[in-house]
């Protein structure tokens, strides 16, 4: 019997060895020694894949694709035990969230993110050493713990800057800073295809790689997420804790954890000689962060800062004189990564225990959230929570009181069927307190991004936040358009409020159906039209086969309802055949890209036209500008830039006797400097306060200093405007209109133009704002319309498509291409 227990173990470890050596290193797999080369993303999965086939321990999900068509991936390991009873593991631990108290999950879920960042790209070729390093030698933390590995979570971005950098550099690498292969080109591999960033698009949601993550990442909701970056050249390394400020809804536990991982980080750290640093720059605020969003989710969130990002390549010389090597980077996430897993396995019955408790909400200050305005605009909003999994419900009508958003102050409001309500009685109700409180609370003005993002103003709606719950017994609207052709109408008419109604339009424009807009409010057939409203007439349209079926086919495909009019004559205001009613152009627009540009604001743009509006643009490098006929297009968008080295005088006179000639100019954010104070301009930058005297300024103690600038900054708030809703550019809001203002640049009123969104006295109504950068903001513009000969220019000092995000300011871009200055129509 003895003897054959030995055989039978003998059996056993043979097997288990032949299994071991079936796993290949990734340097064995790729051929070449890891951090000696970048490793195109198509080789990271081909890794995975025959790590999964030749290893119990280790399952590969593709879920989804990129823009560019490559695989979006995770790895989940675990033991052989684990993986057989993965899908009960996982049911388990998500009744830690649904029914807190009530779960009796014992693992450690831990979810690491490689690589959000293309061009921060150790990371990856870290995790094909994590992955492998579990399985070979960390097997038994995986007794108690599921790790889940995201390679790239970026990408198109990875082998943007890989494939780059493999045509460059040199043989061997060359360490000089000034080399190539250290200066990536624009728009570098940092974002996505569409130029986002996507470590910044967690919450948002807006790109398809975040959209298909997100699916996965709720049916897991880790105890532990950790995201890989890389910082520049001359900084070691960061990890975890966190800079201040921490947003209120982090408990005790996930402050304490963090600090205790680092320290575990640090141990490492301290054996192997590296430095680091802690506790700086990277606060825990912004809640579309890879380590905000999973932390207001009840993970430990955390980001991981490695030395080097696109300019280091496979090594590089630092201003200290030392050469940081891609194997040195590797090493450091490597030993992160690992640390990080170590401390989850040795702590999975307290991460258990305390995950239950993030999800017993607390009694906050306010317990539902209701909101009303435009069906489109509620509809856009819970397409948001359905991607996060945040309940919601509808009320019934009735009256509201409570934080009252259009006034900032308390109030109430009257609510009728349909409108949204979405309480913090819920599993995910610190995130509900997140992305909806009116005001964010800040215990440290220094930030890394925007200070406010409160959804109610960001979608435009009309909102109460009610310390009281509110119960949600209305029924959901039902929404099935379904319009008939009338062939006996003279015109079909909608009416102008949201983006699906530009989104309408551009398809309309498209199929060649010529489309009206009334400048002038009108009656017709007892329905009341504001400014804007389209008017889609059978006299434009003569030529057209099957105008009514095409119309109507494209009307219901974007569910718009069409009002039938019997009649070009109105009953009040001007009939289809007036002057204030004009044909919209078929635009044909040109948008300015290359190293002037910022790649994040082309990017929105891009986004715009080809997501939201799905309508075509052209892109023209700036680099070839002067060769570009500029008479092929009505609109020219100038994004977000430094553009004097772009606009010397030949690239000024081109684009100034275009726009005379009847050409439109959309100026956005920093582009408006190139006109601002120019003569024959009618920008101008508002002159800040004298400053104080210079010797108090330079008293001005050394570590203070920077403490002392934010009085001069706006660091993402949210600020009322007000509007001129007469203005082509402004059809379809109010006269306010609340803006995410980014930067503290002011321009003053137009003294010729049109103002059509300003500020007098500035009112914050969340997030920060230094004190001098306030009242700078006095009498300042926010959008504007100048003329010049038969055209226009277009000044939008705050970006209304910031990350795709702000929905509310979508409509006024819309606008500003479509309806502003449209005298005369382009055959």
């Amino acid at each position: 019997m003895k003897n054959y227990f030995l055989a039978v173990s003998f059996l056993f470890l043979n097997i288990q060895l032949a299994v071991s050596q079936e796993v290949k290193s990734p340097s064995e797999f790729l051929g070449y020694e890891l951090g000696s080369q970048f490793t195109r993303h198509a080789d990271v999965v081909d890794y995975f894949s025959d790590v999964a086939e030749n290893s119990p321990l280790v399952e590969y999900h593709t879920y989804g694709k990129t823009n560019e068509r490559r695989p979006l991936t995770y790895a989940v390991i675990s033991s052989e035990e684990n993986l057989k009873n993965l899908e009960q593991i996982r049911a388990d631990h998500l009744k830690e969230v649904t029914s807190p108290g009530t779960a009796t999950s014992n693992k450690a879920i831990v979810w690491l993110s490689y690589n959000v960042h293309g061009n921060e790209a150790s990371s990856t070729e870290a995790a094909m050493k994590t992955l492998y390093t579990l399985i070979t030698e960390k097997k038994d933390w995986l007794e108690n713990t599921v790790v889940i590995i995201d390679p790239c979570v970026n990408p198109d971005g990875r082998d943007r800057y890989v494939n780059w950098y493999n045509q460059v550099k040199t043989e061997p690498y060359n360490t000089k800073q000034i080399a190539i292969e250290h200066h990536e080109p624009w728009p570098g591999g940092r974002p996505n295809h569409y130029l986002f960033d996507l470590n910044r698009d967690w919450a948002w949601a807006t790109q398809v790689e975040t959209r298909q993550r997100l699916k996965v990442y709720n049916d897991w909701m880790p105890h532990i997420h950790v995201d890989f970056h890389e910082q520049g050249i001359n900084e070691p390394y960061y990890f975890a804790p966190a800079a201040e400020p921490f947003h209120e809804v982090i408990t005790p536990f996930q402050k304490d954890f963090q600090t205790r991982i680092g320290k575990n980080h640090a141990k490492y750290f301290d054996e192997n000689g590296w430095l680091y640093f802690t506790g700086e720059r990277f606060d825990l605020l912004y809640p579309s962060y890879g380590d905000t969003y999973p932390t207001y989710m009840g993970a430990i969130g955390m980001t991981y800062e490695q030395a080097g990002h696109g300019m280091a390549g496979l090594g590089i010389q630092t201003d200290e004189g030392y050469i940081l090597t891609l194997k040195d980077r590797i090493a450091h996430h490597f030993t992160t990564g690992i640390s990080t897993v170590e401390m989850a396995a040795k702590n999975a019955d307290e991460l258990n225990n305390q995950f239950k408790k993030f999800f017993q909400n607390d009694d906050f200050d306010y317990q539902s959230y209701v909101l009303s305005g435009d069906p489109d605009k509620l509809e856009a909003l819970t397409e948001l929570l359905d991607k996060h999994e945040i309940k919601y419900g509808y009320g019934n009508p009735g009256r509201i009181s409570g934080y009252n958003y259009k006034t900032s102050n308390k109030g109430s409001g009257n609510f009728g069927d349909g409108s949204l309500i979405v309480s913090v009685n819920q599993p995910k109700g610190k995130m509900v307190k997140v992305l909806f409180e009116p005001k964010t609370k800040l215990n440290d003005s220094l930030t890394y991004d925007i200070t406010a993002w409160s959804l109610p103003y960001a979608y435009g709606l009309d909102a109460v936040a009610s310390s009281k719950l509110v119960a949600a017994t209305g029924t959901a609207p039902q929404k099935n358009i379904q319009n008939t052709p009338a062939p006996n109408a003279a015109a079909y008419i909608l009416k102008w409020n949201s983006m699906q109604d530009a989104s309408f339009l551009a398809d309309l424009l498209k199929n060649d159906i010529r489309v009206r807009f009334t400048e002038t409010p009108f009656q017709t057939g007892g329905q009341k039209f504001k400014r804007g409203s389209l008017i889609i007439t059978k006299s434009d349209n003569q030529k057209l086969e099957n105008f009514d079926e095409k119309v109507i086919k494209i009307a219901n495909d974007h569910q718009r309802q069409l009002f039938n009019a019997n009649t070009g004559f109105s009953s009040k205001g001007p009939d289809f055949g007036s002057a204030d009613v004009k044909l919209i152009n078929k635009q044909r627009i040109a948008v300015l890209r290359g190293n002037e540009v910022s790649s994040l604001n082309f990017g929105e743009v891009w986004y715009f036209f080809e997501k939201d509006l799905n309508y075509q643009i052209t892109p023209i490098g700036t680099d070839y500008f002067k060769r570009a006929d500029l008479d092929n297009f009505d609109v020219l968008v100038m994004p977000s830039g430094s553009y004097s080295a772009f606009l010397d005088e030949e690239s000024f006179k081109k684009i100034t006797s275009w726009v005379k000639d009847g050409g439109k100019l959309i100026a956005i954010g920093d582009a408006l400097q190139s006109f601002a104070g120019r003569e024959g301009f009618d920008l101008k930058e508002n002159k800040p306060e004298p400053k104080d005297t210079i010797s108090k300024n330079n008293l001005i103690p050394y570590s203070q200093r920077e403490r002392q600038s934010i009085s001069n900054l706006i660091t993402g708030s949210i600020v009322k405007t007000t509007v001129d809703p007469t203005h082509p550019m402004a059809y379809g809001y109010d006269d306010e209109y609340f803006s995410l203002k980014l930067s503290s640049d002011t321009y003053s009123f137009l003294d010729n133009g049109y103002n059509v969104a300003y500020i007098k006295n500035p009112e914050f109504v969340s997030g920060f704002a230094g004190s001098k950068a306030s009242r700078n903001l006095k009498n300042s513009l926010v959008f504007g319309e100048e003329r010049m000969g038969e055209g226009s220019i277009i000044y939008m000092v705050d970006n209304p498509l910031f990350r795709a995000f702000w929905q509310n300011g979508k409509l006024f871009f819309a606008n500003a291409i479509f309806f502003v200055n449209n005298n005369v129509f382009s055959l």
